[in-house]
């Protein structure tokens, strides 16, 4: 079992919490360590936000339950009516996500039953307010994302397997079925890999040096994990049309695997000279330059389609989604390499990427 850093930092958060509670003596410190759990957030962002919209939210549970109470009482179903006016109000300003703190705000209020009604409910309020404090504080200390790092890991480790795939289904050295269900377990690790990109978005810079920098470098990702899937729906179409391209001939099935073998090289490359695991090239010519240009590749492929279509024939038509996929990869690739040699000609001194960082 692996702990997250999310869970190391609610217990953090939780104990910090607590703590501050018995230092200053709060009654019922238990609904601080209570609040500190609700807030806990992947990123520094989100934590801000978070904090912004539960403060909203724990002060309209607390008012709405301060103002039954003193006109209503705290019988249980003064108590539910409370509940369900606060959540029409959170659900107004659309900050749904802080409803159940509120929710804690509010029946930790309502339920006192003392003369000194005012002043326990604003303990009990300030109580979790700290809670909410104390997690923004973890949040911004403890146990700091990075994001970055994860997110190259991803997209390097699932591009390789990628193009492993790529190089077997070339050669038909591939198990159908097994092919069938790593193509799923791709589409489920792309979409981590956007969850990871938007996670690392939103951890904005500081400084305004550090933001340019970055928004170079969300642009190279952004690039990056598109021209990965592109790598992706070429898998895809290789599998699902395994049988015609094993028909064509072997001349033609041995241009689709030198011209593939030398776009996914190309890709190897990039991404190693993305991480300074290689020099920085000149001109994508010097990695690029045994490839078939656009022109001779469509050629040699419409020839087949022409003579397919002479012998009517519906192979010859599928090796177009081959060719638009194979085409498409390729302009991703040279669209890559401009992005990359430009953020390393502006942003030398933050261009290297730790890959031996895992997940935490």
């Amino acid at each position: 079992m692996k702990l997250g850093a999310r869970v190391l930092k609610t217990g953090i958060a939780i104990v910090l919490a607590l703590f501050l509670a018995e230092q200053l003596n709060l009654p019922t410190p238990i609904f601080a360590g209570i609040a500190a759990a609700f807030v806990v957030q992947p990123t520094i962002y989100r934590s801000f936000v978070s904090i912004l919209e539960h403060i909203q939210a724990n002060v309209i549970g607390a008012v709405v339950a301060i103002v039954f109470v003193l006109l209503f009482g705290n019988d249980v179903v003064v108590i539910g009516f409370a509940a369900v006016i606060a959540i029409t109000i959170i659900l107004k300003l659309r900050i749904e996500s802080t409803i159940g703190l509120a929710l804690v705000t509010l029946i930790a209020i309502m339920e006192v039953q003392n003369d000194e009604f005012i002043t326990f409910a604003l303990l009990r309020f300030a109580a979790i307010m700290l809670g909410v404090l104390s997690s923004f504080i973890v949040n911004l200390i403890f146990i700091p994302p990075k994001y970055e790092n994860r997110l190259f890991h991803h997209i390097s480790t699932t591009t390789d397997d990628m193009i492993k795939w790529i190089r077997l289904s070339t050669r038909h050295a591939t198990e159908h079925q097994l092919l069938k269900k790593d193509i799923e377990k791709f589409k489920e690790r792309l979409m981590k890999i956007d969850q990871i990109y938007l996670l690392y978005k939103e951890e904005r810079g500081i400084l305004k040096k550090n933001s340019v920098a970055k928004t170079r470098k969300l642009v190279v990702y952004r690039q990056m994990i598109s021209t990965e899937r592109r790598s992706f729906e070429i898998l895809k179409r290789l599998h699902r049309f395994e049988n015609d391209i094993h028909h064509v001939p072997e001349s033609l099935q041995m241009i689709i695997q030198e011209q593939l073998d030398c776009l996914m090289s190309y890709h190897e490359q990039l991404l190693m000279r993305f991480a300074g695991k290689i020099k920085p090239a000149i001109d994508n010519e010097q990695i690029n330059h045994t490839c078939m240009n656009h022109k001779e590749l469509t050629d040699i492929f419409m020839k087949e389609v022409n003579q397919a279509r002479n012998e009517e024939e519906n192979s010859g038509y599928h090796l177009l989604h081959v060719l638009s996929a194979m085409l498409e990869y390729e302009e991703h690739l040279s669209h890559l390499d401009t992005l990359i040699a430009s953020m390393q000609c502006y942003h030398q001194e933050d261009q290297e990427v730790q890959l031996q960082e895992r997940e935490i």
